[in-house]
Parts: structure tokens; sequence; C-alpha cells
């Protein structure tokens, strides 16, 4: 039925694209009969929108992955760079939240750790949306931020470093074996503003899957119950693009290609001192609109991307 609704949603929105076509061409004749040079430039206004929209549709034709139409999980890590580090996620949270409400995406916090100074350890985002997944798999890998440091007193230029993940939210239909056996479950109090119920009882929840050695936690729910719940999501997530990681590193060693996942393997640079770029180093997409990327004007990198990986 999901998959259902998710096709007649893709048909209607081609059908609607027909139809302001059919109606412009039909507007159009009607120009040129009268010579009118206001409708003239409705049309000219009404002809970049549809270009704009049969690029986008053109473009998500492209996603045709088993998991590219799912919600995703978000998950952003500080790495090298301490309280820099720390603020730099903070900042990159911001600008896909930014972007996905650009996009017309939900959003949902799912779970946080503050760092001890500013900005966050850690941060857990849910996002909502048809392709919400394969546009953020673009994300994917280790982003670097070059500035001077608001954090020291000598304000001096530091590196830091933020590690995102991109997990597609798999569903309940999904087979993805977790077995009680291979689950350590530990419950903890939540840290951070959320009202007494935080201090006093234990409703955080950390899972350790075994086998694995993965772990995932969940804070921001009111009860054990809700944490236990987008834990085990998170979980389920993770396994997935852990065997897909698989199936990769598995084609790219057949083809003669090393891919190494190591932190000195950054997919993208802030600098913001001493001049102002961004730049994607697997596409060499770049801008020197910093401020415009870190509101989440980000759409053009993802695309960049995403194009260079077609036919791979």
């Amino acid at each position: 039925m999901q998959d259902l609704a998710n096709l007649k949603t893709e048909v209607e929105s081609w059908q609607r694209l027909s139809r302001r076509t059919t109606d412009g061409l039909e507007l159009l004749e009607l120009a040129e009969a009268d010579e009118d040079e206001g409708m003239a430039a409705e049309i000219d206004s009404e002809v970049g929108e549809i270009e704009a929209e049969l690029g986008r549709h053109e473009f998500e034709l492209l996603l045709s992955g088993p998991h590219d139409r799912d919600p995703a999980i978000l998950a952003l890590h500080a790495g090298a760079g301490g309280t820099d580090a720390q603020d730099f996620t903070e900042m990159l949270m911001r600008m896909y939240l930014r972007w996905a409400e650009q996009q017309g995406f939900r959003t949902e916090v799912l779970d946080s750790l503050r760092g001890s100074e500013a900005g966050f350890k850690s941060v857990t985002i849910g996002v909502a949306g048809t392709y919400a997944y394969g546009y953020l798999q673009a994300e994917r890998g280790v982003h670097r931020l070059v500035r001077l440091s608001p954090f020291d007193e000598a304000h001096r230029r530091h590196t830091s470093f933020v590690l995102v993940e991109v997990m597609p939210e798999i569903a309940d239909d999904i087979e993805i074996e977790l077995s009680s056996d291979d689950l350590k479950v530990d419950v903890y109090k939540a840290s951070g503003a959320g009202g007494q119920h935080v201090q006093k009882n234990a409703t955080a929840v950390r899972i350790t899957h075994l086998p694995t050695g993965i772990v995932v936690s969940c804070q921001n729910e009111r009860s054990q119950v809700q944490n236990k719940e987008v834990a085990l999501k998170i979980l389920r997530g993770k396994l997935y693009d852990l065997e897909q990681q698989k199936i990769e590193e598995e084609q790219a060693r057949l083809k003669g290609k090393h891919i190494s996942a190591g932190w000195g393997n950054q997919i993208r640079s802030y600098v913001l001192h001493p001049y102002h770029m961004i730049k994607d180093l697997r596409t060499n997409h770049e801008t020197g609109d910093t401020a415009a990327v870190l509101d989440g004007d980000i759409q053009d990198f993802i695309e960049a991307y995403l194009q260079s990986t077609i036919g791979e």
C-alpha cells in the first residue's frame, strides 16, 4: 500500500506538470494572436517554473536505489578538533535542518548529546519525505572546517572534523534480524533539559549490538519504552547500512579501487579563513557563498555528487 501511494503521488506530479505545459501552450497561442506583451511576460515566468520542476523530476528519476525514496536517519559525530568540532556539529545540524525545511521534509531530533562548552558531541535526526535518503546519502563522510576559532583566546586558525552518517529508515517489513541474545540494553538517567522526570527516572536507553559492536542511544523521549523503540529504529538502519557498505567495498575491490573510511578521507572542506570557500573534494564543486551553504543551500552539492555517481 505504501509503494502504491508513492507511485500514485509520482504519477500525479507528472500529470500536473503535463497539464501546466498544455495550459502554457494555449496561453502562448492567445498571446501571439493578441500581441499581448503583458501576457508574454507571464508566459516567460511560467516557462521558467515548468523547466525547474521538470529538471527536478528528471533528476529524481536517477534515484533508483532500493531505498532512495525512503526516510533517512542522519547522524553527526564531532571528531578531531575538541570544542570547535562540537560547535561545527551544531553548525551542520542547523544546515541540514534548514535544507530539509527548504525541500519540504519533516525533521525530528531523535537523540543529542551536548558538548561541555558549546555545540554537540553527537546528534541524530530523522528526516521524513520522499527521496530523503536518496538525496542525503550524498552527504555521508567526513566534513572539515577551517576557521579562526572563537574558543581560542589567541584567536588562532583551527581545523575540526565532523563525521556524517546517513542510513535509510528501514520499514518493518524488511528483514533485519535482531536477536535479543545479540543485544545489550542499558538504561540510565537522561541529561539536559526535559523536566523533573529527566533527573528522577532512568528513561534513557543505550543498546549495544554485540556481534558488530554498534552502539546506539536515545534519551529525547519521555518514556523508556519510547526511547528503546527509537534506538532500535536507529540500530536497524545502521545494520542495513553496514551490509550495504560491505557490498560496495567488495564491488570496489573487484573493480580494483580501494575505499578508505578513515577520518583523513574528508569529502568536503568549509574554509572560513583566510578566505571563504566551500569545496566538495569528490566533484570539485565549490562556492564562495559560505553563508548561504551553512544556511541550508546545499542542493547543488548534493546533485553534483549524485550526478557524478551515475553509471558507477
